[in-house]
């Protein structure tokens, strides 16, 4: 069975809106993502051109390649128009369906986060804010669906949860009064 990342697409003027994207100011390829991106739908072959106008414009530089997920996207082309060439895509099956790579002219390729399309707006926006904010040790995923509280802290039900050496934390005693 194939993961779909992105619901079926829906009859949207693309071309009309400007992209959602966030990218990182510093680029300084140490996070997991270096931005998002909001798309409206998942037809790649209306979304993606105005990223890479958008991506170009940023960074003042060409995207050369768009690397996807295969069963991310609907209508892949293989090429994309852009300003004064072709942008190539490459389809990849063993990628993550959750991210983007584009290949930038004399620089290191960028990884971008895809957030679904019918994605709230509240978290969406949440997800482009810490993609671009900075990343080191967050995977893609927990960008998308923040996790509940980390190991060895109170659950949400005032329980402890597991510790990451495969026991379970103790819940706190409570403290009696001692009687006399």
């Amino acid at each position: 069975m194939m993961t779909t990342l992105l619901p079926p697409s829906s009859p949207v003027l693309v071309a009309q809106s400007a992209p959602r994207l966030s990218l990182n100011a510093v680029l300084d390829r140490r996070g997991t993502v270096d931005g998002a991106w909001w798309p409206r739908t998942r037809d790649a072959a209306a979304e993606l051109p105005a990223l890479i106008s958008a991506v170009d414009q940023r960074l003042d530089r060409a995207v050369l390649r768009v690397g996807v997920h295969v069963d991310a996207w609907d209508h892949l082309p293989r090429r994309i128009p852009a300003r004064g060439r072709q942008v190539r895509v490459g389809w990849f099956r063993s990628a993550d369906p959750h991210l983007i790579t584009l290949s930038i002219a004399g620089t290191v390729p960028i990884t971008l986060l895809v957030i679904p399309p019918r994605t709230a707006a509240g978290p969406a926006m949440a997800a482009l804010a810490l993609a671009a904010a900075g990343t080191v040790g967050v995977r893609p995923a927990d960008i998308l669906h923040p996790a509940a509280p980390e190991e060895g802290s109170p659950g949400r039900d005032g329980s402890a949860s597991w510790e990451n050496e495969g026991g379970r934390v103790t819940d706190p005693v409570p403290v009696r009064p001692a009687t006399v």
